[in-house]
């Protein structure tokens, strides 16, 4: 950073602590010398910062002086507080890396009573991740560079490894996209763009990428295209009916709800319809649930719970 940036910053943290600080402890932070800490100090009280440093303490600002003039309440700081953790957690090391930057300047502009309540209220909660796997190194690569692409308008060339094969049985394609967003979707990145293969867009999980390039070929992103407000269209046209037993009905709901178009009471029973693009979007769900549940129509996917489930007989039968 700057000699702007640095002596800003030595004055938020001050005003963060609420304490006196020693001079060799803001050279190490700050990754300066001590004597560079001396000037800023000096070249802050000449533009009529309060500090104040006392011989062999360190220095400290004035009572009551808050930089910038902006206030939060307790919930509102804990709301930015919960922010920057789940940054941490979900971006590229580009921004995971400022977070703690952020957070300490989000603590700094907070008076004591506020910062004191807001600590209080963050201590009973945690951004986690239940069920979903931590985004790996290789999809963070990946989410920076997609990113990078984006801002420069610039073409990407992956190998992709689509959920569903094709009729070869082949899942591996080489794709050469013109990207246009990312979006976050139950704890997956997306790449949304335009497909040169597909011709029109489509949506490509990072997690799904084996090799990602940036090319130096330019794109242009249609005036029409806005991310804030895209709407993919629902292709979810085949509908799949099952009778499921009542005690998984919590089941279910937690790992279909995406799907499911309705739920309807039967006996001692659940008929459940669901709205799907592919069958095959189901069969995991299908298969975990085992004898919970019986397929109903269409009688092709009846056939293919039947394939899969001979197959796991097979390999479990005694020879």
């Amino acid at each position: 950073m700057n000699k702007t940036e640095r002596q800003f910053a030595i004055t938020l943290e001050l005003q963060r602590n609420n304490k006196m600080l020693r001079a060799e402890d803001l050279a190490a932070q700050f990754e300066t010398s001590v004597r560079t800490i001396y000037r800023d100090m000096q070249a802050l009280s000449e533009v009529g910062v309060p500090v104040f440093g006392a011989p062999g303490q360190g220095y400290a600002l004035m009572d009551g002086y808050f930089l910038p003039p902006v206030t939060f309440t307790a919930e509102e700081a804990v709301t930015l507080l919960l922010g920057t953790d789940f940054i941490s957690q979900r971006l590229d090391n580009k921004y995971s890396d400022v977070v703690e930057q952020v957070q300490r300047k989000i603590e700094a502009v907070l008076p004591e009573g506020v910062r004191e309540e807001s600590t209080r209220i963050r201590e009973t909660m945690k951004v986690i991740h239940a069920g979903e796997p931590q985004i790996d190194e290789k999809v963070k690569s990946y989410l920076s560079q997609v990113r990078q692409a984006i801002l420069e308008r610039r073409k990407i060339r992956m190998t992709y490894l689509k959920k569903i094969a094709e009729t070869d049985g082949t899942r591996m394609s080489i794709r050469e996209v013109d990207p246009y967003g990312l979006t976050l979707v139950q704890g997956n990145w997306t790449l949304i763009g335009r497909c040169d293969t597909r011709k029109d867009i489509r949506h490509f999980r990072l997690s799904r990428m084996t090799e990602l390039f940036v090319l130096e070929s330019h794109y242009v992103m249609p005036l029409e295209f806005h991310l804030s407000n895209y709407r993919p269209q629902d292709k979810r046209n085949q509908r799949i009916t099952v009778r499921a037993n009542v005690e998984i009905a919590d089941k279910i709901a937690e790992t279909g709800h995406f799907y499911i178009e309705a739920i309807e009471k039967k006996d001692d029973s659940l008929l459940v319809t669901y709205r799907v693009h592919d069958p095959e979007e189901l069969v995991p769900y299908i298969l975990g649930w085992a004898g919970d549940v019986e397929v109903i129509e269409p009688q092709s996917l009846c056939e293919r719970i039947q394939e899969e489930a001979t197959r796991i007989l097979k390999r479990y039968l005694p020879i």
